[in-house]
């Protein structure tokens, strides 16, 4: 007889199977209480505003890392941003959780995608073991790493005697010293920095911040090295350099121990240092007017010192290394690892091998590793950012997504489910907000909220497996399999827009002719050259408008409702009827509370801890003095007389509801509200700061600025991000809507439905970076169809078919 051993009783961690939460309430969320299965993939779907970030970002993921900060010493904590406590009851099961978003990779100048990553790192620490001629160690390859030499004296004890002796120090950086790492150098033009028939006593100068009686100006006058009360035209040789040039200098200027340097390099410290994306949008105006930026001469843009680029390993340098498409750098490398099989490299050579091969397996194969940082798109950062984690050792970690498909062509989409189960299946909690059914098809666990957006949305409308959210009744379930079909007849154009030659990137001398008057999709894979033909190669004298996702300039004071010009009629509507001045209704002038200033918030610096925000006590977080929010507009009987700040609180919805009322109508508010609610922002808050809004909202947003046009050309850089499947419908109609108008709209875009609800299709290809770049079809999606002889043919036709896609 077999004797068995006794079944382990249950112990308590067994227990710890699932994150708990109960009554989530941040946000639009209604108090929801739910158990989320651990090590295992879960994607949350709904409509947009309809909770899914509240609930997964702003709940679960950020109690997560508030209470990993917490850890932290209080000089730490200092350093890092300040997270509240989520507005939730109770939250259990948590662990660490690492959040991949679609966050732009910040607009530093020097950053690359080399920088980024640890590619960069390996391949300086290669070159400096195996280039010939050696010219130092990984800092001599560096574009950030300026060369160095210093001598002088160095004191030194020894015993009883204090001992001088001469020194010297340098360090070989790879910097290119002309154009200091950056690949370009600026030429300014002085007639747009200051009127030279002007003294700078009656002030002269044109650039942002430079207003006469300013202490810049101020530094200038009374610097002494030049008068201040004659023209600068008049000013010596001597002194002009002075003024322009001069190394900083030590002056005293009422009584205070100032540095004074000359215009120029103050100019190019201040603002050219920056990114231009960056910049304040009346900064960036006059640097485009003011300063000219060409490739540096003596680095041809490569942003190294000569003996950087002189040094190679098999004729290659690390500038051209850098430059190489990285699917071309892997093959290199992998060329070198059978070469070189010694302990110092080769080791080495293998991480930087499986480095490359997670950018190829990821879909970023096409970039190459000198590309800027700031240029890459939303899902290419959120990929770049991925990568980091594939080969991670860590496990039971939960990994949190946000919509990881974007920019995904439907062919690699797949790839990117293979690696979401990979992460999952070495035992992490896996959290997907996704809108895309061939993604949410592999979730072990499904969470879908809504019903709809905003205050109607927020609750929890499923919570199982995909099957059963098929057949649940959810607008997401009754959704999830339908399909867009062609057009029995597609719309004729009424003219082209010839494109000719087109070059830029990896485009190969490209000859198309875009039609007008109709609605045409640029498709193909990432990387094929989409963005290239459209944003670098239309005429220049077309009247083109571009609609992108790119962040919306401006403070956190910023909100829908000043972006779109919609607050101006708002105040002079309440200025109106309460007899008084518009700038009253102005939370940045008069009627601006005096003790927040009309931030709302006041922030408390604590020396080396992290600053403190807390809600004005004066205003209670209205951002307006007690005084403005007396008057009101509207009528009791028709809702409520609403004050300012009242109004700033209304979603669109409620915002067009209100401007519509007999008593409060205001038609030019109407039709900016109505214009949000058409292109789906209904559900989003008038006064919320644009800083919280995502690439697709932001897109919708400039857009609806967009929608009174009836004639020229739009471009559309794929609006379906961050779209609902029911949602896609109204956007097609949307774009029939604008075509129907006048305008010819031309949309980049992966979306099957928007591809063949199209009258027209341009797909390049037939791979990515120098694989694409050439026109593999254009013609009506019938014939893309019926023809299926590209990637995007066959899942087109898939789609059609009602195979997996969106």
């Amino acid at each position: 007889m077999t004797a068995h051993a006794p079944s382990p009783r249950p112990l308590a961690f067994d227990a710890h199977d699932v994150i708990r939460v109960r009554g989530a309430r941040e946000n639009n969320l209604r108090g929801i209480s739910l158990d989320l299965p651990k090590r295992r993939l879960t994607v949350f779907t709904g409509v947009s505003g309809s909770g899914k970030s509240s609930l997964v970002f702003g709940t679960i993921a950020a109690e997560s890392q508030r209470m990993i900060n917490e850890t932290y010493s209080s000089f730490v904590q200092g350093f890092m941003p300040s997270l509240s406590r989520p507005d939730v009851d109770d939250l259990q099961g948590l662990t660490t959780a690492i959040i991949v978003d679609q966050e732009r990779m910040g607009a530093n100048v020097r950053s690359t995608v080399g920088t980024v990553t640890d590619a960069g790192a390996y391949l300086r620490t290669l070159f400096s073991a195996l280039a010939a001629p050696h010219v130092g160690g990984p800092g001599a390859y560096s574009f950030n790493v300026p060369s160095v030499t210093a001598s002088g004296a160095m004191t030194v004890q020894k015993g009883a005697r204090t001992i001088a002796e001469k020194t010297t120090f340098s360090r070989v950086g790879g910097m290119c010293p002309r154009c200091e790492g950056m690949g370009e150098v600026s030429d300014v033009d002085l007639a747009e920095l200051y009127d030279e028939d002007k003294s700078l006593d009656e002030g002269p100068f044109t650039i942002p911040n430079y207003a006469a009686g300013g202490w810049y100006v101020k530094v200038f006058a009374s610097s002494g090295f030049f008068p201040s009360d004659k023209p600068i035209r008049t000013f010596t040789t001597r002194q002009l350099h002075d003024f322009l040039y001069k190394e900083p200098t030590k002056v005293r200027i009422d009584g205070v121990n100032m540095t004074y340097e000359g215009l120029i390099p103050k100019i190019q410290k201040s603002m050219l240092s920056k990114d231009r994306d960056s910049m304040q949008p009346h900064v960036r105006a006059f640097v485009d007017r003011a300063v000219k930026f060409i490739v540096c001469p003596d680095c041809d843009g490569t942003r190294l010192a000569e003996h950087a680029r002189s040094s190679r390993i098999d004729g290659l340098s690390i500038a051209d290394a850098t430059a190489l498409q990285i699917t071309d750098l892997a093959a290199w490398v992998e060329s070198l690892r059978t070469l070189h099989t010694g302990p110092k490299v080769s080791p080495l050579l293998t991480n930087l091998s499986a480095l490359l091969d997670s950018f190829v397996r990821i879909g970023l194969g096409y970039l190459s590793l000198d590309r800027p940082s700031g240029t890459l798109s939303g899902g290419e950062a959120q990929r770049t950012k991925m990568i980091r984690h594939l080969g991670s050792a860590l496990t039971d970690i939960t990994y949190v997504f946000d919509e990881p498909t974007i920019g995904l062509h439907p062919h690699d989409i797949g790839t990117m489910n293979q690696l979401l189960l990979a992460l999952r299946d070495k035992g992490n909690t896996v959290l997907v907000v996704e809108h895309k059914p061939e993604t949410i098809a592999i979730a072990d666990h499904v969470v879908d909220l809504g019903p709809r957006a905003g205050s109607h949305g927020g609750q929890l409308q499923y919570e199982g497996d995909v099957v059963g959210l098929r057949a649940s009744g959810t607008l997401t379930g009754r959704h999830l399999d339908q399909r867009v079909t062609l057009k029995e007849q597609p719309r004729r154009a009424t003219g082209a827009l010839e494109i000719r030659g087109a070059d830029q990137h990896n485009l190969r001398a490209v000859d198309v002719d875009i039609p007008l008057g109709v609605l045409t999709v640029i498709t193909g894979v990432a990387g094929s050259g989409k963005s290239s033909l459209i944003h670098s190669s239309l005429p220049r004298d077309a009247d083109v408008t571009v609609v992108d996702q790119g962040a919306i300039r401006g403070s956190r004071r910023s909100n829908p409702a000043t972006y779109t010009g919609l607050l101006d009629p708002i105040r002079k509507a309440f200025a109106k009827a309460n007899g008084v001045k518009p700038g009253l209704f102005s939370n940045n002038s008069e009627g601006a509370c005096p003790v927040c200033r009309g931030a709302g918030v006041i922030y408390t610096e604590l020396g080396f801890m992290e600053t403190v925000s807390t809600v004005c006590e004066e205003c209670q977080g209205r951002r307006f003095q007690a005084a403005v929010l007396e008057y009101t507009l509207g009528s009791p009987e028709e809702g409520g007389a609403k004050s300012i700040a009242d109004v700033l609180e209304m979603s669109v919805e409620q915002a067009l509801a209100f401007f519509t009322a007999r008593s409060s109508r205001v038609p030019a508010a109407a039709t900016v509200l109505g214009r949000l609610d058409e292109v789906g922002l209904g559900y989003l808050t008038i006064g919320q700061p644009l800083t919280t809004l995502s690439g697709g909202e932001r897109q919708r947003l400039k857009l609806a600025t967009h929608m009174g046009a009836t004639s020229g050309i739009l471009v559309l850089d794929e609006p379906t991000n961050g779209l609902h499947l029911a949602d896609v419908g109204t956007l097609l109609a949307l774009l029939d809507r604008l075509v129907e108008s006048g305008m010819t709209v031309i949309v980049i875009e992966h979306h099957q439905a928007v591809m063949a609800h199209a009258d027209w299709l341009v797909d390049l290809g037939p791979g990515a970076g120098v694989d694409g770049g050439q026109v593999v079809f254009e013609g009506t999606p019938a014939h893309l169809v019926a023809e299926a002889s590209t990637l995007t043919g066959e899942h087109l036709a898939r789609y059609l078919r009602g195979g997996a896609g969106g």
